[in-house]
């Protein structure tokens, strides 16, 4: 009898099997992700909450609150996470322009991408709601630059530098204030609806600032 109760005695707690938080914490944070990008294409930022994130994702606000101090941390790292998401399924671990040797032709390309990506409303909701909180909240707007705008940003300056080593654009041009001839122009478009954006828009854009780039 003794044998047998031994037998099915419980084994102490510190042997016994232990839930694998970390699994649970990451498919939390994914429904928590999908929750904000769905609700902001739905309803808009502004009625965007945090009650409603942790409804939609069945997760309680203190969940939220626990790793976010509002929604736009939490709309921004969604953001991030829908983009390395999209780079992981084309299989791109590290993004770069593409150097072929035609300058124009790398930055019209990555230009019409960018147009399709704002023109997505998987991205679009999203990439408003930050930039237009990015606007009225100064810290955040800080956030959102140097996690976001600036990495992007920095690709342009490393084919621009690439572009003057091999003589294709003047020496002298700070590569980080050429970018904006192209890249702004697109971005106060999108923002503020002042016209359509498009592919031919984007390449007009690229031929307008490289007949000022060109060397003399």
């Amino acid at each position: 009898m003794a044998a047998q109760k031994s037998a099915h005695a419980q084994p102490p707690a510190s042997e016994r099997p232990h839930p694998d938080t970390s699994r649970r914490n990451q498919r939390s944070r994914r429904a928590i992700y999908d929750a904000a990008l769905a609700l902001v294409a739905e309803v808009g930022y502004p009625k965007t909450t945090i009650e409603g994130i942790a409804a939609r994702a069945g997760v309680g606000k203190q969940t939220i609150y626990r790793w976010w101090s509002s929604k736009a941390d939490v709309l921004l790292e969604a953001f991030l996470d829908l983009g390395a998401q999209a780079a992981q399924a084309a299989g791109q671990e590290t993004y770069a322009i593409p150097d072929t040797g035609d300058l124009a032709a790398d930055l019209k390309a990555v230009l019409r991408a960018t147009v399709d990506e704002l023109r997505d409303p998987t991205f679009e909701a999203p990439s408003r709601a930050l930039a237009a909180e990015g606007i009225v909240d100064e810290q955040f707007g800080r956030e959102f630059v140097a996690t976001l705008l600036e990495p992007s940003l920095q690709l342009y300056v490393d084919r621009l530098r690439a572009a003057q080593d091999a003589g294709q654009v003047r020496a002298e041009v700070d590569p980080r204030i050429a970018l904006e001839l192209f890249v702004s122009p697109l971005a106060q478009r999108w923002l503020q609806h002042t016209a359509p954006i498009s592919h031919a828009y984007t390449d007009t854009l690229v031929d307008y600032a490289l007949h000022g780039l060109a060397p003399r």
